[in-house]
């Protein structure tokens, strides 16, 4: 099995493939915007689909969701439209790369190599049967695509919609969307601490992690609601599309990413589900006694 550093070079061109096949699709093809960077962002989710097939493990796919969020900033600034207010512009630009860094450097620092494969990716392709392959490209690769676009349309909306001078909702909104990368930090801090020292049947439940069983969590999801509140500050006429990612991201973790990591948990450590009812799923609140 190759090491994990010659794992990362093999990742790296795996990206700079499909960034260079989604780049091509962009500039190549005739379609109104935001629909031509979604189209480019297919391409190159088909791309990274294309490494995963080929090297049997998924992951991949793990690092697209925080690559191309701030390329789409960059593309959609290049092509900004007359008027928008470039403090906001430059906020945003500046925190999607913020998160963006911390999240890639999170997941290569952790990363086991080409080794490992996330857990949850065999359990899709062994639920769907005969169909594997396909689950593999929807649910694992293009569901993730679609949601994180769908997050992203903010940025677009600050863009091309943001003529709307700086206000208090900005203020709001860098808070939050600042905040929870703060708390994503500090959640994945503890707990990479937790488990250099972990014994066998424990579980974190220090730190943010004592307020909430999924804090890391919760700050993804306030980061999309930041970049969304954003959004509504520069074109608050469209919040129908610009809402429609934090909602989406929203309903996901809470109906799905938490339900299964928290039945994975009760099942490998026999006092979980007596945690899981003292302590919040998302959003940090004081623990019941």
């Amino acid at each position: 099995m190759a090491s994990k550093a010659s794992a990362l070079g093999l990742i790296t061109v795996a990206y700079v493939v499909c960034i260079a096949a989604g780049w091509a699709a962009l500039v190549n093809l005739d379609i109104a915007a935001p629909w031509d960077a979604f189209v480019a962002d297919v391409v190159a989710t088909v791309v990274i689909f294309g490494f995963s097939l080929a090297f049997k493990n998924s992951s991949f796919y793990d690092a697209y969701w925080s690559v191309i969020p701030p390329l789409l900033a960059m593309w959609w600034f290049e092509h900004h439209a007359p008027g928008i207010d470039p403090t906001r512009a430059y906020l945003v630009i500046g925190l999607v790369w913020l998160w963006a860094i911390r999240l890639t450097a999170n997941w290569a620092t952790f990363w086991e190599g080409l080794s490992h494969e996330d857990w949850r990716y065999p359990l899709v392709r062994s639920r769907a049967g005969k169909y594997g392959v396909l689950a593999d490209f929807g649910g694992i690769h293009l569901f993730p695509t679609i949601q994180v676009f769908l997050g992203c349309l903010p940025i677009y909306a600050v863009m091309t919609r943001g003529t709307a001078p700086l206000g208090w909702l900005d203020v709001v909104a860098t808070i939050v969307t600042f905040g929870a990368i703060a708390i994503e930090m500090i959640a994945d801090l503890q707990l990479h601490a937790f488990i250099k020292t972990r014994k066998p049947g424990t579980f974190i439940t220090s730190g943010l992690w004592a307020w909430s069983r999924h804090p890391n969590y919760f700050g993804e999801v306030s980061f999309w609601v930041g970049l969304m509140l954003f959004g509504l500050a520069a074109a608050p006429d469209q919040w129908w599309w610009v809402c429609s990612g934090a909602a989406a991201m929203a309903l996901m973790f809470q109906f799905a990413s938490i339900p299964l990591m928290d039945e994975r948990s009760a099942e490998r450590r026999p006092a979980y589900r007596e945690h899981m009812k003292k302590v919040s799923a998302l959003v940090p609140w004081p623990p019941k006694r």
